[in-house]
């Protein structure tokens, strides 16, 4: 009788308490090795959960609405018995003697026809228009299923498209940087067609004949298990770092800690690659008789140091909001990569605002609360359209600007998990009234944690608004890969000279972040000058 096993959620990266939002098997189900038997869903990505092993469902452990994580026991299994006998429809594998082990591990099987079939990228969750940062195959190469062949990124999660069936790759439909959804076709793969063989186990007594492809890999790990010494991998840090679930796979195999290696991907991402490049080294150093040293993180700035402030007084330690992580993260790159220069004005608004209370009652009997954003908004797109430099992003090679023909603006919205940035689509055609109300229910949306991840993206340029708070200037950060970003803090009456005398005045401070590389001093004063029209004199938006 086979001994029944606790399967468990395996390394799923930088996440914890994710709920399951689907059980995929039951009690009695047969199940084959990378089988997905439940789905789990965090606030930013979707994930299966995949069996270990074939054998038989025995209990479920779990339910959907359970939150679990890494280590978190979801199902009782009855392993495959090694006795059992595999068969088809067409034929029966013959099961070697006890006696006489086998030294070919070619399952036996009758001729079959093969197919060509195209591997699509499957449902990835609440998520379109994916960018392709790696492609783990080309042609000729041999696949099974549930190998990775492609790693897509969007700016709040990283994911693999695995194979959907084994056979050999003929054609790679997609390269990198190349954008998809799911149903996008992403490889034409040759398959053996409607026969079934026995599945492939090589003896133990023949390694020699594993696949070639892994023979690195063992060779890595046996000769490194003296460098890379598992024990000491940083747990915390090795969930921070920035890698494919295929390479944190591949590096714990050889127990190498991420958190000590610099990533040569694309957006620092760590490659298996940069992990064999890492074992090389140390193995190299230590047959030298080099202690080894960690590669340098990140930017290659140092640390900050740590610091027990127990010993000063009493403490309290909490998580940071998820939120924060993930823009801290995004924030942290912006200030590394964007050279940014910030250009601080002052506006009059006295009209726009005299303007927006007649319109106060007017817009109640509509149930639109009218602000002054809306107004800027509505400015913001038509000055956007005067300085298209504004409205564009630049190519992650530096070389070439998009300029982009829709005017859709981010406004940053104060969460109780921190700030997050909806964006209000086709400013430059929706009224004011429009955009109040637009306004009014993506805040609620913001504030219940109930934004999709579309929500979010496709921003031409963002307002972060401190108004309602105060402040007199603040330098924001640009929302790449935006250029520039409009900071407004609290207006105030100042007495202005009209060249006779003072009159009071309201004037509302903006501050222009914007990235030097594309724009310059001298287009930024006029972009703000401009703006400045438009706010003075908000008929200035018919024109």
């Amino acid at each position: 009788m086979s001994t029944i096993k606790e399967i468990k959620v395996p390394d799923i990266g930088d996440f914890s308490d994710v709920e399951i939002i689907e059980i995929l098997v039951k009690p009695g189900d047969s199940l084959k090795a990378e089988d997905s038997v439940m789905t789990l869903e965090s606030d930013k990505a979707t994930m299966d959960v995949p069996c270990p092993e074939d054998g038989q469902v025995a209990e479920l452990l779990v339910k959907v609405g359970d939150r679990v994580a890494e280590g978190t026991s979801i199902l009782k299994l009855q392993p495959a018995g090694a006795s059992q006998s595999v068969s088809t429809e067409v034929v029966q594998a013959p099961t070697p003697s006890a006696s006489t082990p086998s030294t070919d591990p070619t399952p036996a099987s009758v001729p079959v026809a093969t197919a060509s079939v195209e591997v699509i990228v499957p449902d990835i969750g609440d998520f379109q228009d994916v960018e392709i940062i790696e492609v783990f195959v080309k042609p000729g190469d041999s696949v099974n299923v549930e190998d990775p062949l492609i790693t897509l990124e969007s700016d709040k999660a990283t994911m693999e498209v695995p194979s959907s069936d084994a056979g050999t790759i003929e054609t790679v439909l997609v390269k990198v940087g190349d954008r998809v959804s799911a149903g996008t076709a992403v490889v034409r793969l040759s398959t053996s067609g409607g026969v079934a063989t026995a599945p492939s186990v090589p003896a133990a007594s023949t390694p020699e004949v594993a696949k070639a492809d892994s023979a690195p890999t063992t060779a890595q790990a046996a000769s490194t298990s003296s460098v890379a010494e598992p024990s000491k991998i940083d747990e915390a840090a090795f969930r921070k770092a920035h890698a494919s679930p295929s390479v944190r796979k591949f590096a714990r195999e050889l127990g190498v800690d991420l958190s000590k290696l610099s990533g040569s991907g694309r957006k620092n991402r760590i490659t298996k690659e940069d992990v064999q490049n890492y074992v090389k080294q140390a193995v190299t150093k230590a047959e030298a008789g080099v202690a080894t040293t960690p590669a340098a993180s990140g930017s290659g700035i140092p640390a900050m140091p740590e610091v027990d402030f127990s010993k000063f007084g009493e403490i309290e330690t909490q998580d940071l909001p998820r939120i924060k992580k993930i823009s801290g993260k995004n924030l942290h790159r912006v200030w590394l990569n964007i050279p940014a220069v910030t250009h601080h004005d002052e506006v009059d608004i006295t009209d726009l605002e005299n303007f927006r209370k007649e319109l106060k009652d007017e817009a109640a009997k509509q149930g639109v609360r009218i602000t002054l954003l809306a107004f800027i908004m509505k400015a913001l797109a038509a000055n956007l359209k005067q300085f298209p430099t504004f409205n564009s992003s630049l190519t992650p090679d530096g070389e070439r600007l998009i300029l982009k023909k829709y005017f859709h603006i981010g406004v940053a919205v104060d969460t109780p998990n921190g700030l997050v940035v909806p964006v209000i689509r086709d400013v430059d055609k929706k009224s004011v009234y429009d955009l109040a109300r637009d306004l009014g229910e993506m805040s609620i949306k913001a504030r219940d944690g109930k934004l999709k991840s579309q929500d979010m993206q496709g921003g031409s340029m963002t307002i972060s608004s401190l108004g309602g708070i105060g402040g007199t200037a603040f330098t924001p950060l640009v929302n790449a890969p935006e250029v520039a970003i409009l900071g407004l803090t609290r207006s105030r009456m100042q007495p202005v000279w009209n060249g006779k005398e003072f009159i009071p005045r309201l004037m509302q401070p903006v501050d222009v972040s914007y990235d030097h590389r594309v724009i310059d001093g001298a287009e930024a004063a006029r972009f703000v000058a401009s703006l400045g029209k438009y706010l003075t004199d908000i008929r200035r938006v018919l024109l």
